[in-house]
């Protein structure tokens, strides 16, 4: 393996992309750090020493942007919007026949849609920035704590919503650059960035409060399950297709063997954020509804801050369980169509053996994807769990680090990125960084 990162270091162009994207990487989370214009940053600070548990149903977003909410810096939204965008803009293609024409035209096709998410990204922007700088001012975003804007004039107001809006503008242009001149998915990589970044004060606390013999059980824990995912990941399904030879004037083509890779996962982080998301959104409405004075809630508010706030609570989990498996059927419907798959193979003359061309290669792939993702669903929602889990045995904070989005993110970037890297060494006649 060293000598492997040796042979990248010598190569001079892989050299000068892996540099640039460390330096993106590193302006990105300086950026975390700079508040926002506006903001006491000394208010922050007491305010999360106050409120050790972060943000409650905002663990997620604060864990996508590295820490970056709860300090309400320039880049307190992070990629959240990007993701959210990138995800509608995915399923509007099943519901808006403009976008799958766009899709199905190929790169300049993506370049539309690609546009159309960076509107819509900042779009999101705007509205996120706002309901965060409307829930700092009622004190409602980190526990119950005023003060975080000292002038709440409306100039001020615009202002760091701007600059909220700018940051994400500028996340996203980090992440396309990267994505072009450096190595990896530049999105990805900031993800893997901001999540990777909160492991060692998660470890830390754990170590402080639970003592070093939790500590040292958590990081074997963690190294098993980071195994079994890595294993997971890596599964595939390959469904064998075989071509029929044609004549085209004088030459002959196709007779090649090939395969339809189904991956166990399919659906990657996404069933963990709609499920999130969507289990935030009664907290979100609940918090809008608590009296500021110290008077009782209503009891629909005091029910959902007791069942559908707390992570530790059984209702919540089973919830968040059956979820995440009804999202995982719906994303991989989404984005795997058998129909679309089973006419590309005939209009090329493509089969599967022992399978007839048209409608039964559609129920049969559509078998096989049902065979797959059961265990995949089922693979998601445990692996969710374990952040949950953790808070009930360790009562450690849902940005527990080795179980969730966070391990999946990390896991699934780190392995794409070394496959990158490794295709770009063996197109230099040197062996990769995987064998």
């Amino acid at each position: 393996m060293l000598s492997a990162f040796g042979r990248v270091l010598k190569t001079a162009d892989l050299r000068r992309k892996l540099l640039f994207t460390l330096g993106m990487i590193v302006l990105y989370r300086l950026g975390t750090f700079i508040p926002a214009p506006g903001i006491s940053y000394g208010n922050v600070q007491q305010c999360l020493a106050q409120n050790q548990t972060g943000g409650g149903i905002y663990d997620v977003v604060n864990l996508f942007s590295g820490g970056a909410l709860l300090q309400l810096s320039i880049f307190a939204l992070g990629v959240m919007p990007y993701i959210t965008a990138s995800i509608i803009i995915q399923l509007l293609r099943v519901v808006i026949p403009h976008f799958q024409a766009l899709h199905e035209e190929g790169a300049q096709g993506q370049t539309k849609l690609t546009q159309y998410t960076r509107y819509l990204t900042i779009g999101l922007a705007l509205l996120n920035a706002t309901t965060i700088v409307t829930m700092a001012r009622s004190g409602a975003l980190i526990g119950y704590c005023p003060g975080i804007i000292p002038n709440e004039s409306l100039p001020i107001i615009l202002v760091i919503i701007l600059a909220l809006v700018a940051g994400t503008g500028i996340i996203m242009w980090m992440g396309e650059q990267i994505t072009e001149r450096g190595v990896g998915n530049g999105m990805s990589l900031l993800i893997f960035t901001s999540i990777a970044s909160s492991f060692p004060s998660a470890l830390g606390a754990i170590a402080r409060t639970q003592g070093w013999g939790v500590f040292a059980a958590v990081c074997a824990v963690g190294m098993v399950v980071m195994i079994a995912v890595v294993y997971v990941e890596q599964s595939v399904r390959r469904v064998p297709v075989q071509y029929a030879k044609r004549m085209i004037g004088r030459r002959t083509i196709g007779g090649s063997s090939t395969y339809i890779p189904l991956k166990v996962n399919m659906a990657g982080v996404i069933p963990l954020i709609f499920a999130s998301s969507l289990l935030a959104l009664p907290g979100i409405v609940a918090q809008f509804n608590t009296p500021n004075d110290g008077s009782a809630p209503p009891q629909w508010v005091e029910w959902i801050n007791i069942y559908l706030v707390r992570g530790d609570h059984p209702v919540y989990m089973v919830t968040y369980f059956l979820l995440i498996l009804g999202f995982t059927y719906f994303y991989v419907s989404v984005t795997f169509d058998p129909v679309e798959v089973a006419d590309n193979m005939k209009k090329y003359g493509g089969f599967i053996p022992g399978v007839r061309a048209g409608k039964p290669t559609e129920r049969y792939l559509s078998y096989v994807l049902n065979r797959i993702t059961l265990p995949g669903s089922l693979y998601l929602a445990i692996v969710s769990m374990i952040p949950l889990v953790a808070l009930v045995l360790f009562n450690a904070n849902q940005n527990f680090p080795f179980g969730g989005a966070s391990l999946l993110i990390v896991v699934g970037v780190g392995l794409d990125t070394l496959k990158q890297i490794g295709a770009q060494l063996s197109q230099r006649n040197y062996e990769g960084l995987l064998k």
